[in-house]
């Protein structure tokens, strides 16, 4: 991943394609942070919060304002998450991978659609360009980077979901790198399933 970033960067420098230097960015540095969170690395959290700027440009000019807006609550949470993984344990250490609870379900359950709908009308005001799928991205990123806060395992499988949307929401807004890296993110997240689910069963939790 980090050869291949490097490699997207330089593309965007030398001028040898059409695509930006910032979405080069946005590329290289979600990627990374992807990877490192399938590998539990603590350094995702700092290189999530650069990725978070990069997107903020790119969404704006995008017209994506719902995505926009949710990189500004992604740093909020990201700090949140980088102080809980260190301490957020039962004994103030390192936290370790656990399972979503019933009750975290059921206000997901009820939260997601709610907002959903809610988040669309606003977005009709303001003239975005994709109002019901970027609502639904946007409400299902932020209940995954809740759980992925709390590590829960089950992060994964609302990552999955938002990313199989993301694909074709940026190819249709001209954004075809966003849309491959998103298309990586698909494929790591299946791989952060795996890696996990070992990860839990070998510490033996229940939780």
């Amino acid at each position: 991943m980090t050869l291949a970033s490097l490699l997207v960067l330089a593309a965007s420098y030398l001028s040898w394609w059409s695509i930006s230097v910032m979405e080069a960015w946005g590329f290289a540095t979600g990627g990374v942070c992807v990877w490192l969170v399938v590998r539990e690395h603590m350094w995702n959290w700092p290189i999530g919060l650069a990725n978070n700027v990069v997107f903020f440009v790119l969404f704006f000019h995008g017209r994506l304002y719902a995505d926009m807006g949710l990189q500004v609550v992604y740093v909020g949470l990201g700090a949140y998450g980088w102080w809980n993984w260190l301490y957020g344990g039962s004994h103030h250490d390192r936290l370790v991978i656990s399972r979503t609870k019933r009750g975290e379900w059921l206000a997901l359950l009820i939260a997601i659609p709610l907002c959903t709908f809610g988040l669309k009308e606003v977005l009709l005001l303001v003239n975005g360009a994709a109002p019901f799928w970027d609502s639904l991205t946007t409400v299902l990123s932020l209940a995954a980077q809740y759980l992925l806060c709390r590590k829960r395992l089950e992060n994964w499988w609302l990552w999955i979901a938002a990313d199989v949307i993301y694909v074709p929401l940026y190819l249709a807004r001209g954004l075809p790198l966003t849309a491959v890296l998103y298309g990586v993110f698909l494929v790591m997240c299946l791989i952060g399933v795996r890696e996990w689910s070992r990860s839990w069963r070998s510490a033996g939790s229940k939780t």
